[in-house]
């Protein structure tokens, strides 16, 4: 008999359920947004919506060669949403290339997912049903890009707890250097060399283009709380400014 897997509730009192109630508050107007109209009026055409999904594949494309220097800081913030708790750390917002890739990438999936729901035929009885729930599924979609940028502070944070990015977090012990990161000749991100290799697993890469932060200041912090992180709970610190071997490869 297979044993169905089993639902973790976050504990009560861990203080992230403000946030939990806020990415679901942001995430159910954005759906409601998507949908509401879309459910109103099921019946579109392809032909409406090429035009769309040629603009999203030519804009996704050219942001992609837009590459602003980042010259943000990290901040101290006595509470930073992360994964299980809220604690006190430095953190990094998303950067405006950041956004605006996000904002590629969903129009860049919505445009051909609304041009696949199109090609569902309408005439037939199960047509309409069909589309329907297919518009739930793609608001639902974009509710939980919503959610997870509400629910989670910064898109680095630095905490006790260890180096999140994004929704995943690299606990310090695992951490053995930070160095900047190459990619196609161009600096994008910091690598954090692991304590312990795995067999045909990279290193882990943070920031880069969607992080406000640069990559120097990055190491330059990671490097000087990675055998002390201690010293993030214990009340305000600052990031460090990079030194010349903070930025080598």
């Amino acid at each position: 008999m297979p044993v169905l897997p089993t639902v973790r509730m976050p504990p009560i009192g861990d203080g992230l359920w403000g946030r939990r109630l806020l990415g679901l508050a942001v995430a159910a107007a954005a759906a409601g947004a998507v949908a509401t109209p879309l459910l109103r009026h099921p019946r579109f055409e392809f032909d409406g919506l090429a035009c769309l999904v040629w603009l999203a594949f030519g804009a996704r494309q050219l942001v992609r060669h837009w590459w602003p220097r980042p010259a943000g800081r990290l901040v101290w913030l006595a509470r930073i949403a992360g994964r299980d708790a809220v604690e006190p750390g430095l953190a990094a917002r998303r950067s405006l290339a950041g956004w605006v890739d996000l904002a590629a990438d969903v129009i860049w999936i919505g445009g051909p997912a609304l041009a696949g729901i199109a090609f569902v035929p309408d005439d037939q009885d199960w047509g309409l049903p069909v589309r329907r729930v297919l518009i739930v599924v793609l608001a639902a979609a974009l509710g939980r890009v919503c959610y997870h940028e509400v629910r989670f502070t910064g898109r680095v944070a630095l905490t006790a707890s260890g180096v999140r990015y994004g929704r995943r977090l690299h606990a310090w012990a695992d951490i053995d250097r930070a160095v900047a990161h190459r990619r196609d000749g161009r600096v994008d991100g910091v690598r954090l060399r692991p304590t312990t290799w795995q067999p045909l697993e990279p290193a882990p890469v943070i920031g880069g283009r969607d992080t406000a932060v640069p990559e120097a200041r990055l190491v330059a912090a990671i490097e000087e709380y990675r055998l002390r992180p201690h010293v993030l709970a214990g009340g305000p610190v600052s990031a460090p400014e990079p030194t010349t071997e903070s930025t080598g490869g």
